[in-house]
């Protein structure tokens, strides 16, 4: 019987790492197939068989933890397929880090801490840049167990850390193994191994010992609306049908309850509002998406050959019981070939076919770099919009801002399966990293509340018909040792593995 070729095998191994993912409730067990994965890797007799096992690794790893997006490029443009480009992209970055982890180091035990720590440091850009896509970050992983609590020493590369410092140690304990006839002097393969396990049992009792803040509540009303999103951006579902629905759900509310409208609820085309504009018919107090475009520059003498140009926004406003804006604040990250288009001098005859496809014009943003909090009857709510939730820095921005509590208006309604629920549970390590409640509306998707704990409290997620939920998060004030440091502390810690790993010797340690 033959052995498996080493691409499959490196595929396999890929598959296996993004079977211990989200949203599935044993991805707390990622350490051990990542493992496996490094083992493997750091075993290869070359520096380019190194690169190229953790490639296809990668490329397993990333086809099925990001299936949903084969299925929405199909709904979409009925071409499935394009979404290999965008598996193998993501890892050929895994392979570009494996060969400076080669090149760094010199034995096969140096490989495998220098590949862990470079693990983290490739989550951490892959928050950075026109193409950030944090999606598959290893420290979620951990949200079905106490460990997650950590994010708020360290945030969700923290957990990262945990789980690639407790995979290098596996891979190295089982690599420097005893070998039947070699003697290995001065080598305790064990050692960092239980270093782990330390690790592991102070995490899970930091996190069994956390508990839930106290603060005063306040009512609120979320919705998960059910409007189909292609729909909604063709204009085949008009903003005056969305508005009457989510009116007629937002009635007769608890006393002081606010509502809560999800991202591009209302819709205000050619111009874009400002505090102290009225939207007339809105059930507030609340707080909504905005959405729509602004002009930029008028039609010339000739309307047809010189139109007027317009420029598309994202943004979120607290109104008050009249409809008034308060106050307002712009999507901070904006998604990837969706909101912004990259590299549009090179890949525009792209962009233009996909707008003849698709029949509407690609939308052209400005993200927000300073996400400030809303400001409503008092009280201080750290709004950001669907894709920002899964950048820990805007959430901890609007809380070292003054944020009593987090608010995500959002759109789930483009794509299915894993991604909707790994979008919310994502969210979820928003609210440990800070110490505060989020609440979250949402079209499709999960709408509902998540305490300082990471833990849903009031949710609902099913249906085909519009669904309110009334809910009473609690405002939340105090400073995470993550608010204060950010992701220093984890990057120092990934480091730290390359540093090792470069100082590596097989009689070393």
């Amino acid at each position: 019987m033959g052995t498996m070729p080493t691409p499959a095998l490196s595929v396999l191994l890929g598959l296996t790492l993004a079977a211990c993912g989200l949203p599935l409730p044993w991805s707390f067990l990622s350490a051990l197939p990542l493992a496996a994965i490094l083992t493997h890797a750091a075993a290869a007799p070359t520096r380019r068989g190194v690169t190229a096992r953790l490639f296809w690794a990668g490329f397993g790893y990333f086809a099925l933890h990001l299936w949903w997006l084969g299925a929405f490029l199909h709904q979409l443009l009925g071409a499935a397929p394009l979404v290999v480009v965008l598996f193998a992209l993501e890892a050929a970055f895994l392979a570009g880090m494996a060969a400076v982890a080669v090149t760094l180091t010199r034995t096969p035990t140096g490989r495998i801490w220098a590949l862990a720590g470079g693990w983290v440091t490739l989550e951490w850009l892959r928050f950075l840049g026109p193409l950030a896509f944090p999606w598959p970050t290893l420290g979620y992983t951990l949200l079905p167990s106490p460990a997650i609590q950590i994010a708020d020493l360290g945030g969700v590369l923290l957990g990262s850390v945990l789980v690639t410092f407790t995979a290098a140690s596996l891979a190295d304990a089982w690599t420097g193994r005893p070998q039947t006839g070699r003697q290995q002097q001065g080598r305790r393969p064990l050692l960092p191994a239980i270093l782990a396990a330390v690790a592991w049992a102070a995490a899970l009792g930091y996190g069994a010992t956390r508990t839930p803040g106290e603060g005063p509540e306040q009512p609120m009303r979320v919705m998960r609306t059910t409007f189909d999103a292609f729909g909604r951006a063709s204009g085949q579902l008009t903003p005056e049908e969305q508005f009457a629905a989510q009116t007629t759900a937002s009635l007769n509310r608890p006393p002081g309850s606010v509502i809560v409208w999800s991202e591009g609820a209302i819709s205000s085309p050619g111009t874009r509002p400002t505090p102290g504009q009225t939207i007339p018919a809105f059930p507030g107090p609340g707080i909504s998406g905005v959405g729509g475009s602004e002009q930029l520059t008028p039609p010339g003498p000739d309307p047809i050959r010189q139109p007027a140009t317009y420029r598309q926004f994202n943004t979120v406003a607290s109104l008050d019981a009249g409809g008034t804006i308060q106050s307002m604040s712009a999507k901070a990250r904006l998604v990837p070939f969706g909101e912004e288009f990259p590299f549009r001098p090179i890949l525009g005859p792209v962009y233009r076919l996909i707008e003849t496809s698709l029949g509407f014009t690609l939308p052209s943003m400005t993200p927000n770099p300073n996400p400030t909090p809303l400001t409503l009857n008092g009280v201080l709510y750290g709004a950001y919009i669907c894709y920002d939730s899964v950048f820990p820095w805007v959430a901890r921005a609007l809380a070292n801002r003054g944020a009593q509590v987090l608010v995500n208006p959002s759109n789930d309604g483009w794509y299915q399966g894993w991604g909707v629920q790994q979008h919310f549970n994502m969210g979820r390590v928003r609210a440990i990293e800070t110490r505060r409640w989020v609440v979250r509306s949402v079209n499709q998707g999960v709408a509902g509340t998540v305490n300082d704990l990471g833990q849903p409290v009031q949710t609902t997620q099913g249906g085909q018909d519009l669904q309110a939920l009334d809910v009473r998060p609690k405002l939340l004030t105090g400073t995470t040792p993550y608010m204060r440091l950010g992701d220093w502390p984890a990057l120092m810690l990934a480091v730290g593995m390359i540093i090792f790993g470069t100082t590596r010797r097989e009689r070393a340690f």
